[in-house]
């Protein structure tokens, strides 16, 4: 299985999803990483105003913040490899880099417009 970090920029908390006005991405990124990690997947977690010693001791953190500083935030290391830097990623491309299936799960079927009940002159 594979070793995945996410590096972020500094956040009051350490997934981002809290205060007033939460960027709809973090939600959506947390429970991909979450899924991740019941994949399997040895997943961790950094917020540069919560973990600075951890930032301190990746070496591919160190050489992207010297190089582009913290606009190279949030940074995703799987298996010691920058694989993103600057996005949050999609499951698809997390599952990609760490060799880790997706399944969808099927939807309900839709009601057709002509079906019995809705949409005619007996309409509720």
């Amino acid at each position: 299985m594979s070793q995945v970090e996410i590096f972020d920029r500094a956040m009051c908390c350490s997934t981002g999803v809290c205060g007033p006005q939460v960027d709809p991405v973090l939600p959506r990124f947390a429970a991909d990483l979450d899924w991740l990690a019941r994949q399997g997947h040895q997943v961790r977690r950094y917020n540069l105003a919560q973990d600075p010693a951890a930032f301190a001791a990746s070496t591919p953190a160190q050489a992207m913040l010297a190089e582009s500083g913290v606009e190279c935030l949030p940074l995703v290391v799987v298996d010691g490899e920058v694989v993103s830097r600057g996005d949050y990623p999609s499951r698809e491309a997390l599952a990609g880099w760490t060799g880790t299936t997706v399944v969808r799960a099927a939807s309900l079927p839709l009601a057709s417009p002509a079906s019995e009940g809705c949409g005619g002159d007996d309409c509720c």
